[in-house]
């Protein structure tokens, strides 16, 4: 069963290359070798643990059928599977981008479309 999968990114550097060929990578992506990414049950603990307070950020919904290789569920977080990526995930299979804030205590608010 596919799922939709989520990268977060920052303004600066979504800005960099909107909407480009391939979903853009933060410096942890480049420094591990993989894109990091998190399902829906995993995302609003990763915001809070990575990104709260960081600015203004982009949250990209990610279908996870056109992701074309490379993709690893692996232990992190308290053992949790996390989704992985080895490779490049195409611009193509990018569902919706939208902004987003993290506020420094964590609190937030997800786009309606995360359901």
């Amino acid at each position: 069963m596919s799922q939709t999968l989520f990268k977060i990114v920052t303004l600066e550097v979504w800005s960099a290359d909107p909407g480009g060929a391939a979903v853009p990578r933060m410096p942890i992506d480049h420094q591990d070798g993989f894109l990091h990414l998190s399902t829906r049950d995993q995302l609003e603990e990763t915001l809070r643990l990575h990104f709260a307070g960081k600015g203004p950020l982009v949250l990209i919904a990610i279908d996870e059928t056109r992701i074309p290789d490379g993709l690893r569920w692996e232990p992190s977080r308290g053992g949790q599977l996390f989704p992985h990526v080895y490779g490049e995930i195409p611009g193509s299979a990018i569902v919706w981008t939208e902004p987003m804030e993290v506020a420094a205590d964590g609190t937030m608010n997800l786009p309606e479309q995360v359901g």
